[in-house]
Order: C-alpha cells, then structure tokens, then sequence
C-alpha cells in the first residue's frame, strides 16, 4: 500500500479536485484498490464522490479510535474506489492530535488500512498545522498543487523550508501547476520559470465537476484536464514502483 497526500498550505488551488482525480486514475487506469480519505473538514471531495452526508460527527471519533474505519468506508459509484468522507468535526483534528500526543497516530491508522487498499490518497485540510504536518510525514508522495503565480509558489517554498529545517525524513513534494490559463501573462511566466512541473489547464469540465458530482474522467475523458491527470498519475505510479 502506498499513500498519496495531496496538500497545499492555500485554499482554493484545486486541491480536492486534484485528488478526486487523481484517485479516479488509480481505481479506473490502474485497477488499484483505492481509498479517498477525505480530511479537509470542508468535505469538497466527499461531496463530489457523493459521500453520505448523514455520518455527521464520526470522522473525529473514527481518528480518536472509538469508531472503526470499517465502519465509515463506504464503497463510492466508482469500481475499486471507497471513501472515508469527512464531516466538520474534523475542524478539532488538530486539538486531538495535540491532546493525544501521538506523533504517528495517523500512520497507524494508514496502517490498518494497508491490508485492503493498493493506493489511499488523501485529501488533506489547508495550512501548516499538527494535522497536515503528520500526513506529510507519512505519505510515499505529496502531490502540491500551486496556482502560477508568485504568491502560490511562495507557499510552497514555505513548506519545503519548514520540513527540511525538521531534519526530520519526510516525502518527496510534487509540485502541479493547475487553474493554468495561458492566456494570462502572469501564468505564463510562471510555466516558463518551471517548464518540467505538469500543467493541469483551467476548463469548463473541472468546473463541471461539482455539478455532475464526478471525477472529469468518467464524463469527458478526452478533455485536456482529464489527460493531464492521467499523466500526472502514470508519473505517479512510475515513481512509486522505483522507490
């Protein structure tokens, strides 16, 4: 098993979008046993991949070990894909990490999950915090999605500088420019400053995504974004088989 965190210190770069994605790709082009482990309490990915609402509350008990994981992974619409959904208990997450004093708390979790899954991508909450800092020290690969633009990529400069002053193991960051517009010039100049990062381009099919309630490869997968995705995710696969 493998575990896959998408993360960015910023809101609204495209980070749930990129996971369901991503986690699409795994279940549906690599027939891979997938979990999307949705822990942004805003809940955007368990909404796309029409997460049962009515599990209010239970995320937060599921981490603090009175719910099972069993219990709240439910299979989703997609062959090979489940969720564990979030809900907004999951605001407290950071509290309950700093009450329990368990700095591998959450590997444990990813690890009793091992036995069933190929691949657990999650969806990680935005900002430096307790939460996100012990996700990044447990995944095999974080994928950052950054806006091109000055600011986004300060942010994840940011991140790299905070980990490595650690001294601490962590995993590879993955940066992926997304919500590209060539059109802009300010986006342009951030392709050209970083012409190997991998482009996810802005369309009108991610912007479907929301209202259609899945991922862009299962209604326009000969879109732009949806191929850019595949790609993304067969680099994905490629780096994890060489590790």
């Amino acid at each position: 098993m493998s575990v896959i965190a998408v993360y960015s210190m910023k809101g609204g770069v495209g980070k749930s979008c990129s996971a369901v994605n991503l986690a699409w790709n795994s279940a549906v082009g690599s027939s891979r046993r997938t979990l999307l482990w949705d822990l942004d309490p805003q809940g955007a990915a368990s909404f796309i991949l029409r997460g049962d609402q009515r599990e209010r509350d239970r995320a937060h008990a599921m981490i603090a070990g009175t719910v099972k994981p069993a219990k709240l992974i439910k299979h989703s619409e997609i062959e090979n894909l489940d969720l564990l959904a979030a809900d907004v208990s999951l605001r407290g997450l950071d509290r309950l990490f700093f009450q329990i004093s368990k700095k591998r708390h959450l590997g444990k979790l990813l690890k009793s999950m091992s036995q069933d899954y190929d691949r657990i991508i999650l969806d990680c909450p935005p900002g430096l915090t307790e939460t996100s800092e012990q996700i990044l020290r447990n995944a095999d690969i974080v994928i950052v999605p950054v806006i091109p633009s000055p600011l986004s990529e300060r942010a994840l400069t940011d991140v790299q500088t905070f980990l490595d002053s650690s001294g601490k193991k962590h995993a590879p960051l993955l940066p992926v420019y997304t919500m590209v517009d060539q059109r802009r010039s300010i986006h342009k100049q951030g392709l050209a400053r970083r012409p190997k990062w991998p482009v996810i381009p802005m369309s009108s099919a991610l912007e479907q995504m929301t209202k259609l309630r899945q991922p862009v490869g299962s209604f326009a997968p000969s879109s732009p974004a949806a191929r850019a995705y595949a790609r993304i995710w067969r680099g994905i696969e490629k780096r994890l088989a060489n590790k």
